[in-house]
């Protein structure tokens, strides 16, 4: 084995992926990989495949790129051309918010050109379209290992166990669900009914709270912007399991806790 095939076994590159929109995948996938660059020193990269309406640059204020993942694919671009640093610690690979920028790209050779690029980093999360179109087919094969997300509610879940079937189809590894915008109340499923329904496990759920919201109008991922927050505790959590690396929680004072019960209104 030479250098570069030990370093491309190194790297993982997850999908972050769901059935339908509007679950939070494209926070999981900021404030996850701000949180393993951040906490646990691993060099992280995430990538916006969501080319059609692509926002991942979006929770991290920037708006305009100079190049984007869409030059990279239309060989317009070299990978390091189109890599930003970002203060948190996270690389972006940001797509293009024109759409006229669609014109001349050949999703099929998104495997192929991503996996032969990203070979100096610990992960790099793919931001993959919803649904299972031909945009989130080929970002769903350009990865080698998926992160579910879904919040508790029954539509969510169905198209979920869409992706688990696709997922299983063609042998990449699921990590597990993350269960978003859990807000405990009665209409809410419950962590069993949903790992019962999918059979998979949940291995985060992360509240609905407001200052997510508060945090993308801040320009900054939340683990970042509020780190001590219950959110972004579990997200910490969700980056310890996937690095298996260990993680002890702040332990909650009375302040705390008092803001945590304020925080949920």
């Amino acid at each position: 084995m030479n250098a570069n095939s030990k370093l491309r076994f190194m790297t993982r590159i997850i999908g972050i992926l769901s059935g339908k929109g509007g679950v939070g995948k494209t926070t999981i996938t900021a404030n996850l990989g701000v949180a393993l660059a951040s906490k646990f020193n691993k060099k992280v990269t995430v990538v916006d495949c969501n080319l059609t309406t692509s926002h991942l640059g979006m929770h991290f204020g920037i708006f305009y790129y100079p190049k984007t993942f869409n030059d990279f694919l239309k060989n317009k671009a070299t990978i390091d051309e189109v890599i930003f640093p970002h203060g948190t610690g996270v690389n972006i690979i940001p797509a293009s918010m024109n759409l006229s920028d669609l014109s001349g790209i050949d999703m099929s050779t998104l495997n192929s050109k991503l996996s032969g690029a990203m070979t100096n980093q610990d992960f790099v999360f793919l931001d993959i379209a919803p649904g299972f179109g031909k945009e989130a087919i080929s970002g769903i094969k350009s990865c080698q290992e998926a992160l579910l997300i879904t919040t508790p509610d029954m539509p969510s879940v169905t198209d979920v166990i869409k992706a688990k079937n696709i997922l299983n189809e063609i042998n990449i590894k699921i990590l597990g669900l993350v269960l978003n915008k859990v807000t405990g109340k009665k209409f809410d499923l419950t962590q069993k009914e949903i790992e019962d329904t999918i059979g998979l496990p949940v291995i985060a759920s992360i509240p609905f709270r407001f200052e997510v919201v508060e945090s993308i109008a801040n320009k900054t991922p939340l683990v970042a912007y509020k780190p001590n927050s219950d959110v972004s505790i579990e997200i910490f959590k969700l980056a310890a399991v996937v690095s298996n690396e260990e993680y002890k929680p702040p332990k909650i004072n009375l302040i705390r806790a008092i803001g945590k019960i304020f925080s949920k209104f």
